[in-house]
């Protein structure tokens, strides 16, 4: 007897109120598309499986994974078996890529990562391609790197906190510090993630304690793990008098020519304690960390709306306060940084046909509604708090799987990762250079508000 992931409730028997909200989903979009049609933009449905059954393997045991491939009637086989949509996570992509096990991938296979992902997700990488990033634009004399007020201050690409990585950049941090010496800043390792080994700092002395008691000095000629400190945004954007970022998730299909969707069903992640600056507030991650992680173990977490909020509906807030006019600014400004920061890495990404990537992306607004790029995570959290959390990552991993996959639903690397309308379901086309290329002489500025698309 099959039986449901989370619920563990037999699905021939009374289903709880996710998985009902899921099953008659599924049934909506099996009538719409009628019984004359086996298949719809990688919805395979029960109707001709028998000519080409596609098998997936996961090692990424979450409910909403499976359900999605299950109800496109998918078979589920094992790694060293022949499978044609893999699911995995980082380090098995990374044993797949690597030179040492020797694996090809075949035309009908794909898999949900690129080799090198890390050049984007890890924390000192991303800084190090944004960087370079600028001044490359500034040898070619593009308009788009022209400097703002002070050093190291840009007037269109300044959407990263500045950014020191340690030990490396220690000196440079110091001279940096010393310049606003009450200044604070978030120290947080390169590698980790949901808020793991994160720590802020406002006093120079309280940094070196933290590398005595590490047992290693600030010596680049010592190999330990790898922090970035970034200076801490410290007048953030406050509702109801809490700090929250966004969790908004991009999908690439490829980075050459850069194609990439952005879902619009992202939402705001608040911290449960009022925003405080005190130093005696400094240490109380309650108050500074937005991460779910974190936040869910505080005692006025609040597990009904796991202290979540739609996009939309602060977009809503954000028009009824500040006006309608420097909303649609803050909004193209996020998905200005969005894609300027996929253009900063695209150049030193493998672009492999068979992989597509869905990104995590965490934005801070501060409160002049400057958008602020904190990271970037290559396996953002399907873990469901709430039911409408569930819902919404349902619908992400069944928007993904229409978008990624041709329109009879089986991989293929010849397609050439256009999807209708139709399929995109809630992502909206971020940026297509290719689509751009060609139609530009016959559509002469078609694409000059492509990176508005958040309606």
């Amino acid at each position: 007897m099959r039986y449901h992931r989370c619920t563990l409730i037999k699905l021939k028997s009374k289903r709880c109120l996710v998985c009902q909200s899921l099953y008659e989903m599924a049934n909506i979009e099996n009538k719409r598309v009628g019984s004359n049609s086996s298949t719809t933009y990688g919805r395979v449905l029960n109707i001709g499986l028998d000519k080409m059954k596609v098998t997936y393997c996961t090692d990424v045991d979450k409910s909403v994974i499976t359900y999605n491939f299950e109800k496109r009637g998918w078979k589920q086989v094992g790694p060293e078996e022949d499978w044609n949509f893999y699911w995995a996570a980082t380090i098995s992509c990374r044993n797949i890529f690597s030179i040492e096990t020797g694996y090809r991938m075949g035309d009908n296979q794909t898999i949900n990562h690129f080799p090198n992902h890390y050049e984007l997700t890890r924390k000192d990488l991303l800084v190090k391609n944004i960087k370079r990033y600028r001044k490359d634009l500034e040898r070619e004399g593009s308009p788009l790197a022209e400097r703002g007020d002070g050093p190291g201050k840009y007037l269109y690409l300044d959407f990263i906190p500045v950014t020191f990585v340690l030990p490396a950049d220690y000196n440079m941090f110091v001279e940096e510090y010393r310049k606003s010496p009450q200044s604070t800043w978030i120290m947080k390792p390169c590698g980790k993630s949901q808020g793991a080994g994160i720590f802020l700092i406002n006093k120079l002395s309280k940094l070196k304690k933290w590398s005595r008691e590490a047992r290693n000095p600030f010596n680049p000629n010592l190999t330990k793990e790898s922090y970035v400190i970034s200076r801490y945004i410290d007048n953030p954007l406050l509702i109801g008098g809490k700090k929250f970022d966004l969790r908004l998730y991009v999908l690439i299909t490829s980075f050459r020519p850069l194609k990439a969707y952005l879902f619009k069903l992202g939402f705001c992640r608040f911290c449960t304690v009022k925003y405080d600056t005190s130093i005696q507030e400094l240490d109380n991650m309650y108050v500074h960390l937005t991460n779910v992680s974190v936040q869910k173990h505080g005692d006025e977490y609040n597990s009904l709306h796991g202290g979540k909020l739609s996009v939309q509906n602060l977009r809503l807030y954000l028009e009824s306060t500040r006006g309608k006019a420097v909303t649609e600014k803050l909004f193209s400004n996020i998905t200005w940084c969005i894609v300027h920061s996929l253009r900063a890495v695209a150049p030193v990404m493998a672009n492999d046909r068979h992989c597509f990537e869905c990104y995590g992306y965490d934005i801070i607004i501060d409160n002049k509604l400057k958008p602020w790029l904190i990271e970037v995570n290559a396996s953002p959290s399907l873990t469901s708090t709430t039911v409408n959390d569930r819902i919404l990552k349902y619908k992400l991993i069944d928007n993904i799987i229409s978008v990624v996959l041709p329109p009879d639903g089986i991989p293929d690397v010849r397609w050439n990762k256009c999807p209708t309308r139709e399929a995109m379901g809630n992502f909206e086309l971020l940026i297509d250079e290719e689509l751009a290329t060609q139609d530009e002489k016959e559509n002469p500025g078609r694409y000059k508000n492509s990176l508005n698309k958040w309606k």
